[in-house]
């Protein structure tokens, strides 16, 4: 089967890896997570995943909690290996041979993170899950998202979602809100729509890096967006 897209990054969010849970980690939401990302590693798609941590902490949080931000940012970091470690060990449930590359150096349960390596895990069919942020804090997984996608030459970034892509205002709140098809990053930036932290998404702009948002939850909408069908809205500079 043909793909419009060879080589991926999916950026999925901590929070939808609850579930119907308060916190944590929902064994049904691993599962279904896993199985939508068999059906790219099926069709010999290169997938590269950077997941957040904020089911388990949020960097963000710090300040209400008397730590740190710099503390609460590595503290978010560490999170996000917490859900690369429950991803990877899903995904090696289904036969998919995966690697976990992180970005701070914790060498008993993860790959240092070295450019030219996980390119080459990418090639040979192996899924690679970036975990650990940037390695730095004052940057989300957002940005580590368009930072390890420019890097390792993806075609584009899927970001996962609980809504099944951008709208004129927020849908949950908003039932006149109307859905965008396509929509370039110079009209987001001008609408103030909330598609990723700016560092991120003018890394993505820079770098001519298109983003699909799409509804992640549903299922088979993985695979129809690397097929290039009209699923979620793709935001790009034409």
């Amino acid at each position: 089967m043909n793909t419009k897209y060879k080589r991926v990054l999916l950026k999925l969010s901590g929070e939808s890896l609850m579930g119907n849970e308060q916190f944590g980690i929902s064994p049904e939401m691993l599962q279904s997570y896993a199985k939508e990302i068999k059906s790219l590693a099926d069709q010999e798609v290169q997938i590269a995943i950077v997941i957040g941590g904020g089911n388990i902490y949020r960097g963000l949080q710090a300040k209400d909690s008397g730590i740190e931000r710099v503390t609460g940012d590595y503290m978010g970091m560490l999170a996000t290996c917490i859900n690369g470690m429950a991803l990877m060990s899903a995904l090696e449930s289904e036969g998919i041979y995966t690697r976990l590359v992180s970005a701070m150096d914790m060498k008993e349960i993860a790959e240092p993170y070295i450019r030219r390596k996980a390119i080459r895990h990418l090639e040979k069919g192996r899924v690679v899950i970036f975990c650990g942020g940037t390695g730095s804090p004052y940057f989300t997984t957002d940005s580590a998202a368009a930072l390890r996608a420019n890097e390792v030459g993806a075609d584009v970034i899927l970001k996962g979602t609980r809504v099944d892509g951008i709208y004129t205002a927020d849908p949950e709140k908003d039932p006149s809100a109307t859905k965008y098809e396509n929509i370039s990053f110079t009209q987001v930036i001008r609408d103030g729509l909330k598609v990723m932290d700016m560092t991120a998404f003018t890394l993505c702009q820079e770098n001519n890096l298109p983003i699909v948002v799409f509804d992640i939850h549903k299922r088979g909408n993985l695979l129809q967006v690397v097929r290039g069908e009209n699923i979620g809205t793709l935001v790009s500079n034409s």
